[in-house]
C-alpha cells in the first residue's frame, strides 16, 4: 500500500499558523525525500528569506547545547519566534543527535514559540548540503524569526553548516587548546563571533588572549569578530553574545555582505540539488555498471575519460 499523498497546502498553513505538527510533516518529508518536496518549495518560497540563521559550532565538550538553550532564552526574552536545528552530520544512530538534544533543550518543550529538531544528515542524497537548507526554509516558511543552527558532529561538515548561516558563533573553552584547533582548522574564516564559554574556569583570560591574537592576523573583511566570554550554565554573557550577533547582523545588511551570502547559499543549494537529480538519472540508464563500462574502456585505451563522460552525460 502506497504512501498518502500529503496535503502540501494545508502542511504549509498549518506551520504558518504555529502547528508543530505540521512543521514535524513538513520536515519529515525532507528528510524522506519525498516527491512532494517540489510542492513544499514552491508554497514555502513567498515567505522564506525573512530568518535570522545562527550557526553554532565548535568541538565536543565546550558547551554547545547549553549555549544554544541559554541562546533561545535570551531570545524568547525578546518576543522572537525560534526554530532550532541540532545536526548531526556523522551517523544517523546518535543518540546525541536524536533524543539527546531534545533532552537537554526541555526548557524550551512547552514554549509554542520555540520548535526544536534533530537531524542525522547521513544517507541524504547530496548529504548535509542538500538536507539542512530544506529544513532551514521550512523553519523560515513557517515563521521562525531566529533559526539556530547547531552541529553535534565534528570536521568538514561543521563547516559546511557555519557555511548555511547568517552569523556563525564558534565556541571555544579554556583548557582545551581549542585555540590552536580553530587555526588549523581555518574556523577563523568563518567565525563571525568568538564565544569562550566556560570563562569561570582557569585559562579563560588566556584563551581570550590567543584568539584575539590570531585574529590580528587574519585577513581584513571588513568585520573584526568579537572574542565574548560566556557561562552559559548560568546564563552569564549571553546578552553580550546577542549584542554581537546584532551588530553583525547590522553590518551584513550595510556592507551587502548578507546579501552576497544568501545568493552563495542559494547556488549551493540549486547546485546540489541538480547534482543529487543527474545522480538519479545517471541510476537509470545504468548507474554504477554503466560507469564501470565506461572505465574499462578508459583503461584499454579505446578512449579517454572525457569522452566517457561526455557519452555517459549523452545518456541521460
Amino acid at each position: 500500500m502506497g504512501r498518502r499523498t500529503p496535503d502540501v497546502g494545508a502542511l504549509v498553513a498549518g506551520a504558518r499558523d504555529g502547528d508543530p505538527r505540521s512543521v514535524a510533516r513538513l520536515i519529515s518529508l525532507v528528510e524522506q525525500e519525498s516527491p512532494a518536496l517540489r510542492e513544499v518549495a514552491a508554497a514555502l518560497a513567498p515567505h522564506t528569506g525573512r530568518a535570522q540563521v545562527l550557526g553554532i559550532t565548535g568541538s565536543p565538550g565546550v558547551g554547545k547545547s547549553t549555549t544554544t538553550t541559554a541562546l533561545v532564552r535570551g531570545l524568547r526574552a525578546r518576543d522572537l519566534r525560534v526554530g532550532v536545528l541540532a545536526v548531526d552530520p556523522s551517523s544517523p544512530f546518535s543518540g546525541g543527535a536524536l533524543l539527546g538534544d531534545r533532552v537537554r533543550m526541555g526548557d524550551h518543550a512547552d514554549d509554542p514559540g520555540v520548535y526544536v529538531r534533530s537531524m542525522a544528515s547521513r544517507g541524504h542524497l547530496g548529504g548535509l548540503s542538500w538536507a539542512t537548507p530544506q529544513a532551514l526554509r521550512v523553519l523560515d516558511g513557517a515563521g521562525c524569526d531566529v533559526v539556530v543552527v547547531e552541529t553535534v558532529g565534528v570536521g568538514q561538515s561543521e563547516l559546511e553548516v557555519a557555511s548555511l548561516a547568517d552569523t556563525t558563533l564558534v565556541l571555544v573553552a579554556p583548557g582545551m587548546g581549542d585555540g590552536i584547533q580553530a587555526a588549523k582548522a581555518g574556523i577563523l574564516e568563518v567565525a563571525d563571533v568568538f564565544v569562550v564559554n566556560k570563562a569561570d574556569r582557569e585559562g579563560a583570560d588566556r584563551t581570550a588572549r590567543e584568539l584575539r591574537a590570531m585574529l590580528t592576523m587574519a585577513a581584513d573583511t571588513g568585520w573584526r569578530p568579537p572574542v565574548v566570554r560566556t557561562v552559559a550554565s548560568a546564563g552569564e554573557g549571553v546578552d553580550d553574545v546577542l549584542a554581537r550577533v546584532e551588530e553583525h547582523r547590522s553590518w551584513l545588511a550595510s556592507s551587502g555582505e548578507g546579501d552576497r551570502r544568501r545568493r552563495v547559499r542559494a547556488a549551493r543549494e540549486v547546485e546540489a540539488i541538480a547534482v543529487g537529480e543527474l545522480r538519479r538519472r545517471m541510476g537509470d540508464v545504468g548507474g554504477a555498471a554503466a560507469i564501470d563500462a565506461l572505465a574499462e574502456r578508459v583503461v584499454a585505451g579505446e578512449c579517454d575519460p572525457y569522452a566517457a563522460a561526455d557519452e555517459l552525460v549523452g545518456r541521460l
